[in-house]
This record gives C-alpha cells, sequence and structure tokens, in this order.
C-alpha cells in the first residue's frame, strides 16, 4: 500500500509539472519572414522563459488554416500578416479582441477600433528591378503601373497569387481603388501577359528578382531593401499614380495570458528595434536601418482597408475566373 500511495503521488507529480509545462507555451502562426520571426521568438523566449512553438504561413495560407481550424484553433495568435488579412479574420470570426496596453503607441489608422488587431509595421508595395536583367534586356525600370502592361515587358514580372499572398490581394485592391472595378479589372487582364509567374508568397518575386531569375517582381519595400543591402543588383521603383501598404498586425486566437503578454510585447520598443533591424519602418520610434522607406514618403493611394477586407473573397474570386483561369 505504501508502495502504491509513493507511485500515486509520483504520477501527480509528474502530471502537474507537465501541465505547468505545457501552461508556459505559446502556439503561433507567423507571417514575418523566417529570420525575423526566428529572432523575434528567440528573443522572447530568453527574455521570459516561455517557448514559443510557431509555424510560418503567408498572409492568406495563414487565415485558410485557421477557418479550416475555426470549431477547434490550434494556435494562441497569429503574428505579422498583411492587415488586410487580419480584417478578413475578424469579419470570419477567427481572432479575439484584446487591448493592449502598448497599443496607445499605434496611430488610430493602424489598428482596428474594436481592438482586434494591432499593426506593428507599415511598407508601401514597389517595384523590384534586377539591374543587370534590365540592361541585358534593353529595358527600364518600371516607374508607373501603365509601364507594367507595356509591351516590352511581356513575360518579365512576377507577383504572388492574390489568392494565396495578401501582399498580392494588397496589389489587386489597389488597382481597383485607382482605377475602379471595371477598368482595375481590364487592367489586370492585360497586366497577366507580363506575368512570367504567379506565386504562393508575396516575398518571393523580390527574391527571384534578385537571384535574376526575373527581371521584375512585385512586393513590400522592405523586403527589397534588406536584399539589396545584402548586394543584390537591384533598382526600386514606386509607381508614380500612387501605391498601395501593409500594415503588419497580429491578433489574438485565444483568451490566454501568455498569449496576452506575447501580444503586448510585439508592441514594444524592443520588438520594435528587431522589425527595424529587417529594414521595416516600425510604429514605435526606433533607429531605422539605411535605405528603410517610410510610408510617408511615397506617394500611397488612399488606402480603404476595410472596404478591401470586406470585398476580399468577391475580388479574388473574380480574379480567378476573369483573370488566372485564361
Amino acid at each position: 500500500m505504501k508502495k502504491l500511495i509513493i507511485f500515486m503521488a509520483l504520477v501527480l507529480i509528474i502530471g502537474l509539472t507537465l501541465n505547468a509545462a505545457a501552461q508556459d507555451v505559446i502556439t503561433a502562426y507567423t507571417t514575418l519572414d523566417e529570420p525575423l520571426a526566428r529572432e523575434v521568438f528567440n528573443t522572447y523566449e530568453e527574455k521570459t522563459g516561455v517557448t514559443v512553438e510557431w509555424v510560418r504561413l503567408s498572409t492568406g495560407e495563414a487565415v485558410s488554416r485557421m477557418m479550416a481550424e475555426a470549431s477547434n484553433p490550434q494556435v494562441d495568435i497569429w503574428v505579422g500578416g498583411v492587415g488586410l488579412g487580419h480584417i478578413q479574420a475578424k469579419q470570419e470570426g477567427l481572432t479575439i479582441p484584446f487591448e493592449a496596453e502598448n497599443a496607445k503607441y499605434v496611430g488610430e489608422k493602424f489598428k482596428d477600433k474594436d481592438n482586434y488587431w494591432t499593426g506593428i509595421y507599415a511598407g508601401p508595395l514597389c517595384f523590384v528591378s534586377n539591374t543587370n536583367r534590365l540592361e541585358e534586356l534593353g529595358l527600364e525600370a518600371p516607374t508607373s503601373w501603365a509601364d507594367l502592361i507595356k509591351p516590352e515587358y511581356e513575360n518579365k514580372v512576377q507577383v504572388a497569387n492574390p489568392g494565396t499572398s495578401g501582399t498580392a490581394y494588397n496589389v489587386l485592391a489597389t488597382i481597383v481603388q485607382i482605377m475602379g472595378e471595371e477598368e482595375g479589372f481590364e487592367y489586370m487582364k492585360k497586366l497577366d501577359r507580363s506575368i512570367v509567374q504567379y506565386t504562393r508568397s508575396g516575398s518571393a518575386p523580390g527574391r527571384n528578382a534578385a537571384i535574376g531569375e526575373v527581371p521584375i517582381g512585385i512586393g513590400y519595400a522592405h523586403d527589397q531593401v534588406k536584399l539589396k543591402s545584402e548586394g543584390y543588383p537591384l533598382k526600386i521603383t514606386f509607381p508614380e499614380e500612387g501605391t498601395g501598404y501593409e500594415i503588419a498586425s497580429i491578433s489574438l486566437v485565444k483568451d490566454k495570458e501568455l498569449a496576452k503578454d506575447l501580444y503586448n510585447w510585439l508592441l514594444s520598443k524592443e520588438a520594435a528595434r528587431i522589425y527595424a533591424s529587417a529594414y521595416v519602418v516600425p510604429f514605435r520610434d526606433v533607429e531605422l536601418m539605411e535605405g528603410a522607406v517610410p510610408i510617408s514618403e511615397v506617394n500611397t493611394i488612399d488606402q480603404d482597408d476595410i472596404w478591401a477586407g470586406k470585398n476580399k473573397e468577391r475580388l479574388v474570386e473574380k480574379w480567378n475566373e476573369e483573370v488566372y483561369s485564361k
């Protein structure tokens, strides 16, 4: 009997230990670039002793995964990703509201009025051209949306698929907001002739332009500035008609205190310094990397993220039917 009691006591202790350990784990989907995500989460783990188990997904993939798991959410928090995706997640009931203390440092324009998501940095859409490929082809770097549909750029441009990439949906929404829906979709049909490939990830076109696989990519400026800093022969230009921008954001999926603590830290100056190391421009006032491009220095459109979020499913379906399937 004594041995049985000791055994049961050990089982109870082990169970409590495992349960405590399980409570010190945060699960996350992240759309930050993998090296940046690793630095962010490793820093937090070292600071707090809390383990962050994360999976890297594009914005579209993260929303799709959370929709599939809606009845039994598999993560506590979603970190990074285009704000349009976070708006969609809110509308689909995939996330929950949380007003973090550090959210007070983020402008009203860059967070949800109901506290479902909060921005951590912003970045404008741009064109990125491999200068060696341009010279080889006798081309100039494009400086307008109109340039991209000129005959000389046929099969020379790469962009992601708006069904899987928040970056690419931002491109589609930008065009529709600049031109109107009818003219915008006519433009997207013409642009299709210039597209050599639609990638799954929004950062892939920039990487492929960097290595010369394609002459021109469309993506966010910070990704291209970082590649250029690494020595790739790149030229970054912005469409003169105006460009859209992302508000990289965070959303809470489960009402879990550890996840709330992480959420609040992600809005801290300490976290912002890490973001800035990836050439992005955080909403906290920290020193920026050389070449980082604030959206205040670019001609941006009067972007309506609420409209774009509400119309995403419809516009992507229309793009699939009228552009991609053709």
